[in-house]
């Protein structure tokens, strides 16, 4: 089966690639034209659209969750009634339950909808419940820290075998909670309390997180660890490299903002897998 893609559609003001994309001229959402972006992205191939309302580039300012769920909300009930596949990029467990909430207005089924969650260690303690409770699909992301702290939480004994039972730790929390394994999607947390170099050392060690039995979401889109191997501003190209690579290692999916160039690589693993 080949490695899906999932659009990033950012309807944030600062997040570090495209922040302010779809803002008015009064500084608010412009759903109209997040969704023509959405259907482009399905248009174009990809199998669900990550929707987020909060930057969590290194140094970000945390996002109160009322201006969080007021960016993302009326999108979402506009992609919903349109019948695109969504995943809710929130690390709160509040605006985890209203877009579940919006979902079931939508009359659309819950366990449809993927939260993106990634707060790793800091799982808000009320996601396990919820995911547990709703069906809905999970993504859990390694992570240390907040946008603030992340960054100084880069001392590893052992990269994959830390990054691995850290992971597996949050993975527990929701299986206590009563989540079943099939909702579990992990992520090893690429730019998130990792260096250059330990980014690069986890895309060497991908196969290692498909082998865990879970699906495996791979996100390094336009990070900035890929500058020095890219020539064009928005490292579409090298993110597209990487793609392939993941794919070939046996990744569910890949969150990219340049969908076209992500499916041809993909696609290409897909042939010669065949």
């Amino acid at each position: 089966m080949s490695t899906s893609i999932m659009g990033i559609l950012n309807l944030t003001p600062d997040s570090f690639s495209d922040g302010g994309r779809f803002d008015d001229d009064a500084g608010t959402v412009d759903v109209a034209s997040a969704v023509t972006e959405a259907l482009r992205m399905t248009q174009l191939g990809a199998a669900m659209i990550d929707v987020g309302g909060e930057s969590t580039r290194p140094g970000a300012e945390p996002t109160p969750v009322a201006e969080e769920q007021r960016r993302i909300l009326p999108v979402l009930k506009e992609l919903l009634g349109c019948g695109i596949t969504v995943s809710v990029d929130t690390r709160r467990a509040a605006t985890a339950l209203a877009a579940l909430q919006c979902a079931d207005r939508a009359g659309v089924d819950p366990r449809t909808l993927t939260i993106n969650d990634v707060s790793g260690a800091l799982t808000d303690p009320a996601m396990p419940e919820l995911i547990a409770e709703s069906g809905a699909q999970i993504v859990i992301t390694h992570n240390r820290g907040d946008a603030q702290s992340m960054g100084a939480l880069t001392d590893y004994d052992s990269l994959l075998e830390d990054v691995t039972a850290e992971l597996l730790a949050v993975r527990e929390s929701y299986l206590h909670a009563g989540a079943r394994r099939e909702q579990l999607i992990l992520d090893p947390g690429i730019g998130f309390s990792k260096t250059h170099e330990q980014n690069w050392e986890l895309v060497r060690g991908l196969e290692s997180f498909v082998r865990l039995g879970h699906r495996v979401l791979f996100g390094a889109s336009r990070k900035g660890f890929l500058a020095p191997v890219s020539s064009g501003e928005t490292r579409d190209t090298a993110t597209a490299v990487l793609s392939a690579i993941a794919a070939q290692a046996g990744v569910w999916g890949v969150r990219v903002h340049d969908v076209q160039a992500s499916l041809d690589a993909v696609q290409v693993i897909a042939k010669l897998r065949s």
